[in-house]
Order: C-alpha cells, then sequence, then structure tokens
C-alpha cells in the first residue's frame, strides 16, 4: 500500500506537468497568433506603400488596412520606418536564401559566381516590388528614416547576398580589392539593368536586360580567369 504522503506527491507533480504543458500549449497558440497579426500588418503596410508610396502611408492607414487599431499596430512596430525595416529585412532573407539554394553542391568557382550572381539579379528581375523597397526611403540621393544600426544592418544581408559572387572571384585570382570593385560594378549593371526592365525603358534600346546581364557577367568571368 502507498502512502497517502506519497499519493500527494504524485498527484501534485501530475498537476504541474499538466499546468506546465497547458502554459507551453497557450504560450505557443499565442506566439503564432502573434506571429499571424504581425503577419497581417506587413501585408498592409507592403500593399499601402506600393499603393500610396512611401510619404503618404501613414500608421492608421496600415492599421485600417490589418484590420486593427493604431494602438495595436504600436505593440508591434514603433514607427512606419520600422515597419519598411522589416519588410525589407524580410526581403534580403528571400533574397539570400534564393543566393544559397543556387549553390548546393556546386563547387566550382565559374559556376558558383554564375549561379550565384544570376540568382541575384533574377531575384529582382522576378520581383519587382523588392527591388522597390530597396529605393523607397531614397529621396534626393539620400537614405531617410532608418536609424544607422538598421541601414547597417540592411546593408550587412545586402553585402551577403553578393558575398558568394566575391568570394568565387576571389577563388578564381582576383585579388581581394578587385573582387570587390568587380562586385560593384556588377551591382550596379544589374540594378541599372532591372530599372530599366521594370520601367520599360529597355524598350527604346531594343535590347532585353537577361541578355545584357548575360554578357557583362560572362566577360566578367572571362577577365577572372585569364588573370590564372
Amino acid at each position: 500500500m502507498v502512502p497517502p504522503s506519497t499519493d500527494r506527491r504524485s498527484d501534485t507533480a501530475d498537476r504541474a506537468a499538466t499546468e506546465a504543458a497547458t502554459a507551453d500549449s497557450r504560450a505557443l497558440r499565442n506566439q503564432a497568433l502573434a506571429g499571424m497579426r504581425r503577419r497581417a500588418v506587413l501585408d498592409a503596410a507592403r500593399a499601402a506603400f506600393f499603393e500610396l508610396g512611401m510619404d503618404k502611408t501613414t500608421m492608421r492607414e496600415i492599421a485600417q488596412r490589418a484590420g486593427y487599431t493604431v494602438g495595436a499596430l504600436y505593440s508591434y512596430f514603433a514607427s512606419k520606418q520600422e515597419v519598411y525595416g522589416a519588410l525589407l529585412a524580410e526581403s534580403l532573407e528571400r533574397l539570400n536564401a534564393r543566393v544559397r539554394r543556387s549553390l548546393q553542391g556546386c563547387t566550382d568557382p565559374t559556376q558558383r559566381a554564375h549561379r550565384s550572381a544570376t540568382a541575384f539579379f533574377d531575384f529582382y528581375r522576378e520581383n519587382p516590388r523588392d527591388l522597390d523597397l530597396g529605393f523607397y526611403l531614397f529621396q534626393g540621393m539620400k537614405p531617410r528614416g532608418l536609424t544607422p544600426a538598421l541601414n547597417e544592418a540592411l546593408n550587412a544581408r545586402l553585402r551577403d547576398a553578393l558575398q558568394p559572387t566575391r568570394d568565387a572571384l576571389q577563388a578564381l585570382g582576383l585579388p581581394a580589392g578587385q573582387a570587390l570593385a568587380e562586385v560593384t560594378a556588377l551591382f550596379a549593371q544589374s540594378v541599372g539593368l532591372l530599372v530599366l526592365s521594370h520601367t520599360g525603358r529597355i524598350r527604346m534600346f531594343e535590347q532585353a536586360s537577361q541578355d545584357l546581364f548575360e554578357t557583362y557577367l560572362g566577360q566578367l568571368l572571362d577577365r577572372a580567369r585569364n588573370r590564372r
């Protein structure tokens, strides 16, 4: 026969375990709900930014589109710029994931340079609104609205997406400084072609952005290989 004190300890332990499991389950539900609400806010903000522009979009507008009060919105984001930063950060994470996937199983430096650069270009070619996000806070050629820390964090993720191309160019024999200069020029070339393509201006030249990009990238890789 089990002593009563042992039964009480067992019951207490069982109740504690049940309460802990219930608390964990509740915490997971709350976390999932918060994630869904945050997602709704970001989706509403993205639509508002593209429809109205950054300047004309207000936190009230975002809240109305998301179906929340302005007060509820501020529990997730402190400002419109913080919302923008979250959207751009999410976009850059998807960009980096695209670049990483392009390199899976690839060890040849020429192929790694080609695949990573093409993945970068194709991401923004297929997602013009993600390219737009990168330009929203630039007016008068200067970024505004982001804190220095957030601006640097976002720039770092953009550099991360370009780093595999830079590394591959160095593996092909380019000195570090020249590899950086070439990646910078490649970035400028890519953005220029993408802007011309997305705005339709490239039609005046009767050219295709992908063909021009491939030509430029091929010439870059030839220069890099010839240094061996």
